[in-house]
């Protein structure tokens, strides 16, 4: 502790300079899915690059198609990592419902005894990622050095699908490789209780058609005797899940792991049940698979989900037709070793088999990509449990995410790193949404709990 003491001391007397350096970031409009905003965007990169080299790395704004870039190094001795986090901001409409100026942040009292700050990107994703940049200003100001070998990519698209990052990845992989990487853009259980994601779940994206007759048909016409492709459709999704909530295409669990009864055990100490979870939306009964908690159906298992369908009629008042094809799109969520193109293959093979011999069906390919799952074991984890647990005075806990963080996937799949998912959001925060906020405790003791997490490491 001898080397940590002195950093978590300079980071406790730095708070309001380390404010005041997020509030100028914060203030730039980084918008990147409006082009008004290419040159905001270009402003927040190259604030950055000047902040890092202040404290010392070599840094640089790299252009790419679209938004730059940033990319730092600095030396140190032990492991290599690199740390990503986004400068890019959500778009701030509808600006009628934000209580102040959203590129004009402040700190304000949300409720007794609780300061939060407010303003674009404070949690999604400026605020988060000056939690590690402040963490290492501090270690450069009270040694001289770091503590290990730094590396810093910040894109400005993860907004706008990141277009530009794969691109950017594989032209520059060497550059970039490290021992494994850092990610902030996640959160913790609760206010007082940090956490470890270790899973983000993949998604397989479809859309299906289905055909029947050559035009719409009357349906007292011919009703009864030609093959209506909305029910055709029905019946093919129903089938998807059995009475018990699982998904029946063959093969659909080739890959999904039982996660740990230790795990298992953590997570039911969480507190959450399913009317904590689903009453707020309105609900009270889980639907998927029936002898599954709440959290492990978000979290570690897979789903099957309908998304959209539409088909004959559907303007105002009423119109008898038999439509001549129907349409859906569905949406997987996939775990663990899941294979994105064999659930895709199975998925068309379970509607075809279903397609009467005079109908037809065609798919369009939405995207997908594999989840991404760490050992619950692996030595970093347990290191980032054990001092995020010394920070915060909870135990921090392991969890997954039922969503998913594309760049950790790239990671993997094009550097061979694996990531270290540590953020300090909260579930109120606001992202995406008007009057975003970043309570004042996540980023001071965020910052705190960066410099513990690259003092073990560095060890």
């Amino acid at each position: 502790m001898s080397d940590l003491a002195p950093v978590l001391d300079h980071l406790d007397r730095s708070i309001d300079q380390s404010l005041e350096r997020l509030f100028s970031l914060l203030r730039i409009k980084s918008i990147s899915t409006d082009p008004a905003f290419s040159s905001d965007c270009r402003e927040a990169a190259e604030w950055l690059v000047e902040d890092l080299k202040s404290i010392g790395f070599e840094a640089s704004v790299r252009d790419t198609a679209g938004h730059p870039m940033v990319v730092a190094h600095h030396e140190g001795e032990g492991p290599h990592v690199l740390f990503y986090g986004h400068y890019d901001v959500q778009p701030v409409d509808p600006l009628d419902l934000w209580n102040d100026d959203p590129f004009s942040p402040s700190v304000k009292e949300i409720e007794p005894g609780r300061k939060a700050i407010i303003g674009r990107g404070a949690a999604d994703d400026k605020g988060q990622l000056m939690t590690f940049v402040e963490a290492c200003r501090a270690y450069k100001a009270v040694h001289g050095k770091m503590p290990c070998r730094i590396s810093i990519l910040f894109e400005g698209e993860e907004e706008s699908g990141s277009p530009s990052l794969k691109p950017f990845l594989e032209a520059n992989a060497a550059e970039l490789t490290a021992d494994f990487a850092l990610v902030c853009d996640t959160g913790m259980w609760d206010r007082e209780t940090p956490a470890v994601c270790v899973g983000l779940r993949g998604l397989v994206g479809e859309e299906i058609t289905i055909h029947a007759a050559d035009r719409d048909l009357h349906s007292g016409e011919f009703g009864g005797a030609a093959a209506n492709p909305i029910t055709i459709l029905a019946r093919a999704l129903a089938a998807i899940h059995d009475e018990n909530g699982r998904v029946s295409i063959p093969g659909f669990y080739d890959g999904v792991e039982e996660t740990p009864e230790n795990i298992l055990k953590s997570w039911a100490g969480l507190g959450e049940t399913a009317e904590s979870f689903l009453n707020p939306i309105g609900l009270a009964k889980p639907f998927g698979e029936q002898d599954r908690s709440v959290l492990e159906l978000v979290w570690a298992r897979p789903t099957a989900e309908v998304n959209g369908i539409t088909g004959g009629y559907t303007g105002a008042g009423f119109k008898t037709v038999i439509a001549a094809k129907a349409s859906a799109k569905v949406s997987f969520r996939l775990v663990h070793k899941q294979d994105p193109d064999k659930i895709r293959a199975a998925f068309r093979a379970f509607i075809e088999a279903r397609i009467p011999a005079d109908c037809s069906v065609e798919f369009h390919k939405h995207g997908g990509g594999p989840a991404f799952q760490l050992d619950y074991n692996m030595p970093l984890v347990v290191k980032a449990q054990g001092v995020l647990t010394e920070e915060w005075s909870k135990p921090a806990v392991a969890v997954a995410m039922g969503g998913s963080i594309p760049i950790v996937g790239d990671f993997r799949r094009m550097l061979g790193m694996e990531s270290l998912l540590v953020g300090f959001g909260l579930s109120d925060d606001r992202i995406h949404s008007p009057n975003e906020k970043y309570d004042l405790t996540s980023f001071h003791r965020g910052q705190r709990s960066w410099a513990r997490i690259l003092d073990v490491l560095s060890k």
